[in-house]
């Protein structure tokens, strides 16, 4: 198992980086700084920073609160946030510190990140 940071960053269906829906360009951002892997969750209701309640119904997902969520080295993490940093956008993070790897039998060995 190695050392490293989950990063959970939080927004809606309908937010935007420029011309792109910014969970797109998250991913594409992660990507420059070299991490390969990130999980993206829609959920059905949740309450946003601004107390207002952020949900989808049958007519618009816009409203549709999102998590993009990845698991990644300290240095990748450090990389990732220092380029969010340069950007003119917001984004709510939760950074935890965590330990990763693949198990089981069948497991490929583990990749140095």
């Amino acid at each position: 198992m190695q050392h490293g940071h989950q990063l959970t960053f939080y927004t809606q269906q309908d937010r935007t980086h420029g011309h792109q829906p910014l969970t797109e360009w998250l991913l594409g951002v992660a990507a420059e700084v070299g991490i390969v892997g990130a999980t993206v969750v829609g959920g059905l209701e949740g309450v946003g920073h601004d107390g207002g309640v952020h949900r989808i119904n049958l007519f618009d997902l816009s409203q549709q609160p999102v998590q993009v969520t990845m698991v990644v080295s300290s240095a990748q993490a450090e990389a990732l946030l220092a380029r969010l940093n340069q950007e003119d956008t917001a984004l709510f993070c939760v950074q935890v510190p965590a330990l990763f790897g693949t198990v089981g039998r069948a497991a490929p060995p583990t990749l140095t990140v």
